[in-house]
């Protein structure tokens, strides 16, 4: 028996483990392994699941049959990306975990989070995908002292043996909260914001990109813009709360030339 192995009882009930989303403590080896959550937490997690569109993997009902189905954001307004991979659905415990590491400093909870959501992405993004994180304005991160996105990637780059590059992309301006915006409004307040902060050859390349939450998706669709503008060949995102919501479907901006013009 290892000397690890024999102190274990005695580390835990010294020090038991706790859980991620309450912080109460809990038995080891729950669930969900090192990982685990108490009950009452692990009943209320949301996890995505099958049937799910076929290019955002949002979840359907279950009426909604075939694997190559597509929602109707989809099938209007095909994405840019080439994938979505969430560990959770947005809900009370990803919200509280999510919370407490972006605005409460909780750092050790990058732990769980990032080892949760990399035994999410399978094969999705592919063999040794460049890992990057959604970028984080250097105001906000003065003030915060760290890049949650920063910090989850690291997670999944050691979990899953991949290349890190965390300051591929840069937010060249600061963008206003956009807690309380709509899509299209998101959309506006993120344009031009983000770009390349350092020459890589991501041509040809798939790229991870991660972030906390996926809310409306201008954030990552801005920097899927980016990707593939510098030649990436497949962008797949990677968040740890995925939000659900009925928001109608964006619509496509209007070139300017053929916008209609006024009569004089």
């Amino acid at each position: 028996m290892s000397l690890r192995k024999f102190l274990s009882p005695l580390i835990d009930f010294a020090f038991p483990p706790r859980c991620p989303g309450c912080g109460d403590a809990i038995v080891a080896d729950g669930p969900n392994g090192d990982d685990a959550f108490c009950t009452a937490c692990w009943t209320t997690l949301q996890i995505p699941g099958e049937p799910a569109c076929a290019e955002c993997q949002h979840p359907f009902g279950a009426d909604h049959l075939g694997h190559d189905a597509l929602c109707a954001r989809c099938l209007i307004d095909p994405p840019m990306h080439d994938g979505i991979v969430a560990a959770t659905i947005y809900g009370s415990v990803s919200r509280d975990m999510v919370l407490k590491l972006k605005h409460g400093g909780r750092i050790a909870l990058v732990g769980p989070m990032g080892r949760t959501l990399a035994s999410r992405i399978g094969d999705k993004a592919g063999h040794e995908p460049i890992v990057v994180p959604v970028p984080l304005h250097r105001g906000r991160l003065w003030r915060r002292g760290y890049n949650q996105s920063v910090l989850m990637a690291r997670a999944i780059a050691k979990a899953k043996g991949w290349a890190l590059q965390p300051d591929l992309l840069v937010r060249k301006r600061r963008t206003p909260s956009l807690g309380g915006l709509d899509p299209d409004q998101r959309r506006k307040a993120l344009r031009g914001a983000i770009a390349m902060g350092k020459r890589s050859e991501v041509k040809g390349r798939t790229v991870l990109l991660v972030d906390d939450v996926l809310t409306s998706g201008a954030t990552s669709d801005a920097c899927v813009r980016v990707l593939k503008k510098a030649g990436a060949e497949r962008v797949v995102i990677a968040c740890y709360a995925r939000v659900l919501h009925a928001d109608p479907v964006p619509k496509r901006e209007t070139p300017e030339a053929a916008r209609p013009r006024a009569s004089a």
